[in-house]
Formats: structure tokens, C-alpha cells, sequence
């Protein structure tokens, strides 16, 4: 698994291969995205979930991906550091990726590697995003349930209301409830969710659950709403929808991919000298653009 998603980050030429003999065997695999921003400890309930799990005797697989320096384009890769206690479990895989500039707080290669996780077999796979701020919500579009943590002292119910992030979120985890602060929270969120108009799951009642992760406090609880949800999915055919969404977006971004590679390279779909003609004013963008979609248009099909 590890050597198939290097294959996935690196974009192996096998990649295409590999990824059609692995597609009849995926689609099982309830991947629960964890985000929220820096410090609320996604890593720490990631952990907590990974023991609540084993003891159902699932098979958890990881995905955590870290920032990458804009500097040095490094990344630490310190998130199986923190859960070291489950390294030597046969029934966990951890991984982490880096996000290598990508925004939105995944990487590019998420969602093959999510696909390679769900064919080995595991019965839970949770994507740990980086941390993110309002608008990058992304990990939405990638999991199956999309958990938003937050800690108390995230401002007031203004503020909560306007932060894009807690749109996405189809279960609340406020932890550190210890903390002063935790009520004023928990009522900021659930008096969001009841102004909100969230369409895209009006049946589903999105549960707001108290944690201390790093006692494991309340934990039972979050898996006990990530279970109601998933039969939600099931009964209202929502996950099947979400799945044919994500797959949507994937072949876009592989075939936007494509026709950069072969129209432009590394430059992209806009070749130098037609970047040159706008900039210089000999035509104009939209006349430029029109040039791009003719020579896709006129790309030779392959199979």
C-alpha cells in the first residue's frame, strides 16, 4: 500500500494501470474527513478514533496530510508521531502526505490515494486535513462524512456563523470541552446550524459532540453520530450521490491534467507566446481563451 501511493504522489507512468485493476474492489470504505483549524486537535481525536475503532475490531486506515514549506517545499510528516501508539497494529495504516502547495487543505494526490486505501480492504479510512481556515474546505468533496472540529474560544456567534469551514461540517466536535468557554460554543454552533440553510442535507440533523480527546472523553459519542450518519447516507441516498460527485471532480482534474500535458507541458494549457499576445494587447483574453478550446477540440481521441 505504501509503494502503490508513492506510485499515486509521484504520478507513475503505471499509475493508470494500477488504478484500473484496483477500481472493482473499492467502494467500501466509510472515509471520515477530520478538519478544523490548527491547534484544535484533529490529530489527538484522530487518535481516539483509532482506538474506539479497534475495539470494534475495524480495520482503520489514515490519511494525514502536512503543509509543505513554501521555502524549501519539505513537510514534516510528524503526524504518525502522534500516533505512534498505533504503529505496530497490523489493523492500522498510517500515512502521511504533504500537501505540496496544493490548497484547500489536501494534497493533489488525495483522492487516488483514498482509492487505493478503500480497495486494501479497511473498513474506515480517516483524512486528516491540514489546518485550514474559512473558505478551504475542500476535504467536503472527498469524504464520505465530513467532521469539523473546533475548540472553545473560536469567537462569537457572529464569527461562526460567517466562517465558510462550518458550512461543510455534517457532524460539530467541540473539543477541549474542559475549557472555559465550551458552552458558549457548543450554543454558537448549534444556533448556526438551525439559521443555516443547508440544503444539501435538510433531513440529516447535524449533531454537535462534546470531546476531550486526549482522555478520550466523549468519544464514544462521536462514533456513535459518524455511525448515524453513514445509515443516514445509506437510507437516503446521499452517499451514493456524494460518491458519483466525487468521482466527477476527479476525472476533471485528471483530464485537465492531460490536456495540459499535452497541449502545453509543464507551462499549462496557454503556451508563452499566446500569454505574450494578451499581455502585449495584440488580442484579447477572450479570443485567446477560444484559441485554447480549439486546440483541445482538436485533439485526436484515444482510448
Amino acid at each position: 500500500m505504501a509503494r502503490l501511493i508513492s506510485l499515486v504522489e509521484d504520478g507513475h507512468p503505471a499509475l493508470p494501470e494500477v488504478m484500473a485493476a484496483l477500481a472493482p474492489h473499492g467502494g467500501h470504505a466509510h472515509v471520515v474527513g477530520l478538519t478544523g483549524s490548527p491547534g484544535v486537535g484533529k490529530s489527538t481525536t484522530t487518535a481516539a478514533l483509532i482506538t474506539a475503532l479497534r475495539a470494534r475490531d475495524q480495520r482503520v486506515a489514515v490519511l494525514a496530510v502536512d503543509p509543505s514549506s513554501p521555502f524549501s517545499g519539505g513537510a514534516l510528516l510528524g503526524d504518525r508521531i502522534r500516533m505512534e501508539q498505533h504503529a505496530t497494529d497490523p489493523g492500522v495504516f498510517l500515512r502521511s502526505v504533504a500537501s505540496r502547495g496544493h490548497l484547500g487543505g489536501l494534497s493533489f494526490a488525495t483522492p487516488q490515494a483514498l482509492r487505493v486505501l478503500d480497495a486494501a480492504g479497511f473498513d474506515v479510512v480517516l483524512l486528516e486535513t491540514v489546518g485550514v481556515g474559512q473558505s478551504e474546505v475542500e476535504v467536503a468533496a472527498r469524504a464520505d462524512t465530513t467532521v469539523v472540529i473546533v475548540a472553545p474560544g473560536m469567537g462569537d456567534g457572529i464569527q461562526a456563523a460567517k466562517a465558510g469551514i462550518l458550512e461543510i461540517g455534517d457532524v460539530f466536535v467541540v473539543n477541549k470541552a474542559d475549557r472555559d468557554g465550551a458552552d458558549d460554543t457548543v450554543r454558537d454552533l448549534r444556533h448556526m446550524i438551525q439559521l443555516g440553510n443547508r440544503e444539501r442535507s435538510v433531513d440529516w440533523r447535524t449533531p454537535v459532540v462534546r470531546t476531550v480527546a486526549s482522555r478520550a472523553d466523549g468519544i464514544p459519542d462521536l462514533l456513535e453520530a459518524l455511525d448515524a450518519h453513514r445509515s443516514w447516507l445509506e437510507e437516503s441516498g446521499a452517499l451514493e450521490a456524494r460518491r458519483s460527485q466525487r468521482a466527477r471532480s476527479e476525472i476533471e482534474a485528471i483530464a485537465l491534467a492531460e490536456l495540459r500535458r499535452r497541449l502545453g507541458g509543464e507551462g499549462g494549457l496557454v503556451s508563452d507566446e499566446l500569454a505574450s499576445a494578451v499581455a502585449s494587447g495584440r488580442t484579447d483574453v477572450y479570443a485567446a481563451a477560444s484559441r485554447v478550446v480549439g486546440a483541445v477540440t482538436a485533439l485526436p481521441s484515444s482510448q
